[in-house]
């Protein structure tokens, strides 16, 4: 055929299924041979699962809104019945964890027609905004290989911006579908909390810190996916408020005049935004008054409180630790091949008392209500940096001392929104000198996902990205073209 599949969304994938003009198993195929030759020099697939795939490519009803359409899926927090499930950790890999069953996202992808073709890379439990572990190395940058994709969702973003697949699952505990749409140039947008349910498995991961979603080429792509994972399953702890319409529709729907604060450098001397991400900031801002919003400078006053960092630290480290404790009685054998990062914080949790885990969390549900009392004073949505810097070179945090606590410090504008559960998403702005996407952050109110997607569609339009993609040439590693 001489259409480029690597070169067309989800959308534009399925609609060749659905004109008769490709079968699914010809979508299945052509992805599996890109990921063949893309793959190698990025380490973004860790799992293929390419014969399962094309023998339920044959099966699948072209009737189905994604029928055919080839997709990866995080190998973190979205387990697949017979698919391995190591969490970017070598004990869980040498123990050989199977899952036993399909999560509630899985099984929502596959009765829209998503044919899974493999699993992704992710730091040790996803701890880490990079994408490196023990078990299966490093992944890079398709733009660059000499650079991180971020992490935690970086070896989803890697597979995506290459073009082995038009999109990805990923998952949000502080920035970990954003920052890799960032580093990537792809959309990432983190739902609102309860908007997607983690069935069976877990209620609120990291006490309602974690959501799932995609990394997607187009924002219509993910519009139509979310409607797909939106809704609770029976026992969510959290439901998100229903949409007015469906999150499709908000992709063509006008957003009207909005009032939009921007704030691109975070309080203090420690961090400073890079300048690529503050002109990007700066970009984004002049592109939105174009589209007859109104941008001020403004944010809300309780997002930079020192505090916050402690506080978000104490609810990721139970966690972590909690992880650990179960690893380790799969196979008791592997203590000493987890992570420093991983057990840097699984010490750190260990060293928590209950009434100290209390106090966090009714620290953390006070600074929900300071944060989100700022949308209802009048502001629409907030501008900002996803990232104080461009992507960084790949092992940067782990090339001094205090690396391991930086990694997760470093996160000045993602977390925040996680533990306010408020939805935010990440679109590609601008291309570094050396040509490194660097991608905007817009955070709307709770459950005002419609609104994030209206806004973006027409951001795409004024600054589109869709046709930019990295090339790889024969024999030699990625490189970069418009």
């Amino acid at each position: 055929m001489t259409t480029n599949l690597r070169l067309l969304d989800a959308s534009d994938q399925a609609a060749l299924v659905h004109t008769g003009e490709v079968s699914p198993l010809e979508l299945v195929d052509s992805a599996i041979e890109r990921i063949n030759a893309l793959n190698p020099p990025l380490n973004a697939v860790i799992y293929e699962r390419f014969e399962e795939a094309r023998e339920e490519a044959v099966k699948i009803p072209s009737s189905l809104p994604f029928a055919g359409v080839p997709l990866l899926i995080k190998d973190l927090g979205c387990p697949a019945a017979r698919d391995p499930y190591h969490q970017g950790s070598l004990a869980l890999k040498k123990a050989g964890i199977v899952a036993d069953h399909d999560c509630a996202i899985v099984r929502r992808f596959r009765a829209a027609g998503f044919i899974i073709v493999g699993r992704t890379n992710v730091p040790e439990f996803g701890v880490v905004s990079d994408t490196q572990n023990k078990a299966y190395g490093v992944t890079a940058n398709p733009w660059n290989p000499a650079f991180t994709p971020g992490g935690s969702s970086g070896g989803s973003a890697a597979a995506v911006a290459s073009g082995m697949v038009p999109v990805a699952h990923g998952n949000d505990g502080g920035g970990s579908i954003r920052i890799p749409a960032s580093h990537c140039g792809l959309v990432g947008l983190k739902p609102t909390r309860g908007r997607v349910s983690h069935a069976p498995d877990s209620g609120d991961p990291m006490f309602g810190h974690v959501t799932s979603g995609v990394l997607t080429r187009s924002v219509r792509d993910t519009g139509r996916i979310l409607d797909l994972l939106a809704g609770p399953e029976p026992g969510d702890p959290s439901v998100a408020p229903p949409p007015a319409g469906t999150f499709s529709e908000a992709v063509s729907r006008t957003s009207g005049r909005l009032r939009i604060g921007y704030v691109s450098q975070p309080p203090g001397s420690r961090w400073t935004t890079h300048p690529d991400c503050v002109s990007a900031v700066a970009t984004a801002a002049t592109v939105l008054e174009g589209l007859g919003h109104t941008v001020e400078e403004a944010h809300p006053a309780a997002m930079f409180e020192e505090q916050y960092w402690a506080k978000w630290f104490d609810a990721l480290s139970p966690t972590v630790t909690s992880v650990i404790e179960w690893a380790r009685e799969m196979d008791p054998n592997h203590d000493t091949e987890f992570d420093p990062i991983t057990l840097h914080w699984a010490e750190r949790g260990k060293s928590m008392s209950a009434p100290d885990l209390a106090d966090t969390l009714d620290w953390l549900d006070r600074f929900r209500r300071r944060v989100a009392s700022w949308w209802s004073e009048g502001f629409d949505l907030l501008l900002c940096p996803v990232f104080i810097t461009p992507p960084p070179v790949l092992g940067s945090f782990w090339a001094y001392p205090e690396g391991i606590q930086d990694s997760v410090d470093i996160l000045r504008f993602t977390p925040q929104f996680n533990s306010t559960g408020q939805p935010s998403i990440s679109l590609p702005t601008l291309w570094t000198g050396q040509n490194l996407p660097v991608g905007v952050q817009l955070v709307a109110a709770f459950g005002k996902e419609e609104l994030l997607l209206s806004v973006a569609a027409e951001f795409e339009v004024a600054r589109p990205w869709y046709a930019r993609y990295p090339v790889a040439k024969s024999g030699d590693p990625l490189e970069t073209a418009s």
